[in-house]
């Protein structure tokens, strides 16, 4: 262990060979979902997203500086959904068997990030994450309006079934969920 900064607080084994980095309170945790979700053991590197784009030893890591990271057999992978695509893929679970499942698994990851993840993230912005002097109202509210429309298309795809896919928790739902199970407050105020 070379730097003070790494911590080991989940599923603990020194042996492992696979690690993710980042708080549970960004991005990260879809990745850490998913990682429980596919019953492997992993160590988790707890890092704030100010830490990392700083930190010498995790840039040595990631370039990018951003969160989440996951580092597995020496194969390094960013971006929480691409994490979570290729663990789904490499362990089996939660990844659709048929080519047209695996694109719809694809293609709501995606949208997900396009379609709720931006208008929630400009909510927040507005609201908590800037400087108060920086924080526009209306811009806030148009966020929240703007979420309408993906969250009436997530409910019509519900609507009949348990999952997006059909009757089988798919990566696509971790991903969705994800992102989505933040919303409640935005739009309900």
């Amino acid at each position: 262990m070379r730097a003070a900064w790494r911590h080991v607080i989940c599923f603990c084994n020194f042996g492992l060979s696979m690690e993710i980095y980042g708080t549970s309170y960004s991005r990260a945790l879809r990745a850490l979902w998913m990682a429980c979700e596919m019953e492997v053991e992993f160590v988790h590197h707890p890092l704030a997203v100010e830490r990392c784009a700083k930190d010498p030893d995790y840039l040595s890591i990631n370039p990018a500086g951003t969160i989440p990271a996951l580092v597995d057999e020496g194969f390094v992978q960013g971006e929480s959904l691409a994490i979570n695509l290729y663990l789904a893929r490499k362990h089996g679970r939660l990844w659709p068997e048929d080519e047209q499942g695996q694109a719809l698994s694809l293609q709501w990851s995606f949208w997900g990030q396009a379609s709720l993840e931006a208008p929630y993230v400009s909510w927040m912005e507005h609201g908590q994450w800037l400087p108060e002097a920086l924080r526009d109202a209306a811009e806030q509210k148009r966020a929240a309006q703007a979420l309408q429309r993906p969250l009436d298309r997530l409910e019509q795809a519900l609507r009949d079934r348990p999952y997006l896919l059909g009757h089988a928790f798919t990566v696509a739902d971790l991903n969705v969920a994800g992102i989505s199970t933040r919303l409640p407050h935005a739009v309900n105020g």
